[in-house]
């Protein structure tokens, strides 16, 4: 038995009509009749009565087209299914994302993706450092990383999406909240300050860009706070416990208690990258990338 003749039958039973049904699947009447007689052979049991006027279902042949119904169904929409993956409009989508652009990018491209891939099931893991991001892409745990560049592992698809300003986050009762909004804080003048930071030790883009701003100042930042989270490194300066350099996205979160100030040149920004396995590079991952770029 073969899915034809699943689908012979089908024509047949609906049309209640050979002559009809041949014409449906267009095929000749005599052929037709034959597979149908094939498949009642096969299965033992009479599907149809026919007359010189008339075709009527058995009940096993009423029971048999509801079954053989379902089944071409399935493998109808299976087909559907495989040809959408395989053109990146349906699937599964795991995304990675650094902390400061979960508060500000990363629920317009949710809800981009949303909108032109309604048939992708996207989920989400923020608040992640990009080694995390890196060992998540490569052991396949995400398909798609939202990190600040540089990253330097081989064997990663790296595009640079934005470019984010760097700002200072001060306690609001910090001196410097009493400059102009729009005035830049150069690094030296936080010389002696204590500075809430990523975690260092390679772990983070912004604790290496931190210590290469204050070494070209000529110190070396006093760091009293670690943390992994962005949002936890923004509450710690809202109770005064330090300042932090930040990308400007982080404002979004709206703290209250922090003042914020642009950074200085001449570092004063830093790249947010999209980042994906180049071994598992698929049509999804490039859909998903084309509804970011105009969104950055």
């Amino acid at each position: 038995m073969e899915l034809r003749h699943l689908r012979y039958f089908r024509a047949v039973a609906e049309e209640l009509h050979f002559g009809r049904a041949a014409q449906r699947l267009h095929i000749a009447q005599p052929p037709l009749s034959q597979q149908i007689r094939q498949l009642e052979d096969e299965l033992g049991v009479a599907l149809l009565v026919r007359s010189t006027r008339r075709v009527e279902l058995t009940a096993a042949g009423e029971d048999y087209l509801r079954q053989a119904v379902a089944i071409l169904d399935s493998v109808d929409a299976a087909a559907r299914r495989a040809q959408r993956i395989a053109d990146g409009r349906q699937g599964n989508l795991a995304i990675g994302c650094v902390g400061s652009a979960t508060y500000s990018l990363l629920p317009r491209f949710v809800r981009a993706l949303r909108d032109e891939l309604p048939d992708v099931d996207v989920s989400v893991r923020g608040e992640m450092l990009a080694p995390e991001q890196i060992a998540a892409l490569e052991s396949g745990d995400i398909d798609l990383a939202l990190l600040r560049m540089p990253v330097e592992t081989r064997g990663l698809h790296v595009e640079s999406i934005r470019k984010d300003r760097l700002i200072v986050a001060l306690p609001a009762d910090h001196p410097l909240t009493a400059t102009p909004e729009d005035q830049p804080v150069a690094i030296a003048q936080l010389r002696g300050e204590d500075f809430i930071s990523h975690v260092g030790g390679g772990r983070s883009v912004l604790s290496g860009v931190l210590a290469a701003a204050a070494e070209r100042a000529g110190f070396v930042p006093l760091i009293r706070h670690e943390v992994e989270e962005t949002s936890t490194l923004v509450t710690l300066v809202a109770a005064g416990l330090g300042v932090a350099i930040v990308p400007e996205p982080t404002s979004a979160l709206g703290v209250a208690g922090v003042v914020y100030r642009p950074l200085a040149a001449p570092i004063d920004h830093v790249d947010l990258a999209a980042a994906y396995a180049a071994a598992r590079r698929t049509p999804l991952i490039d859909r998903a990338v084309a509804v970011l770029r105009p969104l950055s």
